[in-house]
């Protein structure tokens, strides 16, 4: 049943980091909601087929690559969507990247590229976007954090330290454009299972590991984040602001389960 103000017919949609994984499911999932969406990343082959899929939808979008750890990037996708469109209502903040090592040996070239991706790239996106949603007066933001901004996972400090700083961010805006008529909020993505960690999660200690914490005793279907972004896009989230939304299967919630 369609709950009154979830409906995002007519919104206009910004997906960064869009093409890929998490990205680009939630790009799919809004514009199935009826959002005009734009997807874009760093690969244009891969903007392209995103563009096919959202059109496919009924709903309209543009092609237009950007990188967030290149400013001029994002002005000008910035700068082509309001062109089309006349204003940009929603932004996902999706890309991101991590990488696994020992901390004592983890170089600072890859803990500073990590952060300059994961955090850096999702302030200058909130900065990027958020003006003319400020100008307006009306914006949606969602970030995307991780478990890893609440627990430790081994070996993954630099990713862990840049998603705990996105939580803080988020929360930062909020308080600070929140009364502008702007709400920021998080996701929190449990263990989904994707091409990239498949091989991971299935025969390792580890991958037992978080399916034993994991109290619904599976892994995530990227599709299982869709209600939650459109959710927070949408008129239905009006009064929810500065959140970081966990959808974990009870993960964060989990202590002894045995």
């Amino acid at each position: 049943m369609v709950v009154d103000g979830s409906s995002l017919a007519g919104r206009v949609a910004v997906v960064v980091g869009g093409t890929s994984g998490i990205g680009r499911v939630l790009a799919l999932g809004l514009a199935s909601a009826g959002a005009d969406v734009v997807a874009s990343a760093r690969r244009a082959d891969r903007v392209e087929s995103v563009a096919g899929e959202i059109e496919a939808r009924g709903v309209r979008t543009l092609q237009a690559v950007s990188d967030v750890t290149d400013r001029g990037s994002l002005v000008a996708l910035r700068a082509q969507i309001l062109a089309k469109f006349g204003r940009i209502d929603v932004l996902l903040n999706c890309a991101g990247r991590t990488q696994r090592g020992p901390t004592l040996e983890f170089s600072e070239h890859d803990w500073s590229g990590i952060l300059e991706c994961n955090l850096t790239g999702t302030f200058r996106s909130c900065q990027v976007f958020g003006a003319p949603m400020l100008e307006r007066g009306y914006g949606r933001i969602v970030n995307i954090a991780s478990l890893s901004t609440f627990v430790a996972f081994q070996e993954v400090a630099a990713y862990g330290a840049s998603k705990a700083a996105v939580a803080a961010l988020t929360k930062s805006l909020a308080i600070e454009w929140g009364p502008r008529g702007v709400n920021v909020n998080a996701i929190a993505p449990g263990v989904f299972k994707t091409d990239l960690n498949q091989a991971l999660l299935e025969g390792t200690e580890r991958g037992h590991e978080l399916l034993l914490r994991t109290p619904l005793r599976r892994f995530g279907k990227l599709e299982e984040l869709v209600g939650a972004a459109a959710f927070l896009a949408s008129e239905a989230a009006s009064f929810v602001n500065g959140e970081i939304l966990a959808v974990d299967g009870g993960f964060l919630a989990s202590g002894v389960n045995q």
